[in-house]
């Protein structure tokens, strides 16, 4: 194909050699070649300072994958930017190609066709791609929570992207071209927090046609949620932290639907005790119908329609969320980013 430019995927690594032995064969595999039947795509993972078999895991790796190369940071280096964002923009300093494309150790490709998917807008002129970064399902409230979690995000940020509001992506499954990066790399935010270089990028460079939003299953990320309310809540107060970072147009958008949702919520539930009517009950059931409608729709798009049972739990749910994450969302910052 005469657009299928060379791509380089860049993945930092902190201790990840459980995840990169899983993973990294099908990154490895893309179905992404040239005329000559060879990759025509690099991954750049860089070792950001591991104190595990990281290394060895990679250079094994390197041996029979010629398209594999390594950047290796010292745990003590002199760092430009704070926590992944350095080891970033080292991996896409090591970059040989314009078109690149981001995901994590953690997160394995839905198919071989992942890369092809989501670098395509990219040859019709789009710079940035936001992709789906889903996880893997298992038994439990908190893993049905945080898909539900990645659903509700998934289905603001893409709407907003769609309607020429793009605010946010996920570092799991993001596409972009070089320039933009540096870009925003030089903004005066983006050193502000350790992590949010996907949120951070959106919010300085993307504009309404220069961003678009893939849905393509084939075009999915993967990677296993966390297994404790705890651990969940510390990656959540990580991924938050950006959020206060974004245009005042956006935080206003993002303040009045969870404002919104709020007071819906405790309005029904007060007038429910003190003044319960046919009315009260009628009105809310109107509203969660459409509501939920729109939640099915999402769900159908990411393989996700098993969670349409857990729908009102969880929309009630996202209320007290917002409240118990409150300071990471107004004016708290996470500091580290693993």
């Amino acid at each position: 194909m005469a657009d299928r430019k060379p791509v380089s995927i860049v993945i930092c690594a902190k201790n990840e050699a459980a995840n990169l032995s899983k993973n990294l064969p099908f990154i490895l595999c893309q179905n992404y070649l040239n005329e000559e039947g060879v990759p025509n795509f690099e991954v750049i993972v860089v070792n950001d300072g591991s104190a595990d078999d990281t290394i060895q895991v990679l250079e094994g790796f390197a041996k029979n994958h010629s398209h594999l190369n390594i950047v290796n940071l010292l745990p003590n280096e002199i760092r430009l930017f704070k926590g992944k964002k350095h080891a970033l923009g080292k991996g896409v300093n090591a970059t040989q190609n314009d078109w690149l494309l981001f995901t994590d150790a953690d997160c394995k490709p839905s198919s071989e066709r992942w890369l092809e998917l989501m670098v395509a807008p990219l040859a019709t002129g789009k710079e940035i791609i936001l992709g789906y970064g889903g996880y893997n399902t298992t038994i439990g409230l908190l893993n049905a929570f945080i898909r539900w979690e990645t659903l509700h995000t998934f289905m603001l940020y893409s709407t907003a992207a769609q309607s020429g509001r793009p605010y946010m992506a996920v570092g799991r499954n993001m596409a972009c071209i070089k320039s933009v990066f540096l870009q925003a790399q030089e903004s005066s935010i983006w050193n502000a927090v350790p992590s949010g270089d996907d949120d951070l990028l959106v919010s300085v460079v993307a504009t309404q046609v220069n961003t678009q939003v893939v849905s393509d299953k084939s075009a999915f990320t993967y990677s296993d949620a966390k297994e404790t309310w705890g651990a969940w809540a510390r990656q959540k107060q990580r991924h938050l932290s950006t959020g206060k970072f974004y245009k005042q147009g956006i935080k206003t958008y993002l303040t009045l639907y969870a404002g919104g949702h709020t007071m819906v919520w405790m309005f029904f539930i007060a007038t429910a005790i003190v003044h319960p009517t046919t009315l009260l009950f009628g009105a809310m059931g109107l509203r969660c119908f459409l509501y939920w409608a729109i939640w099915l729709k999402t769900a159908d798009r990411v393989n996700e329609k098993s969670l349409f049972y857990f729908f009102p739990l969880f929309d009630l749910g996202w209320m007290i969320y917002n409240f118990a994450f409150l300071p990471y969302i107004i004016w708290k910052n996470k500091k580290h980013w693993t």
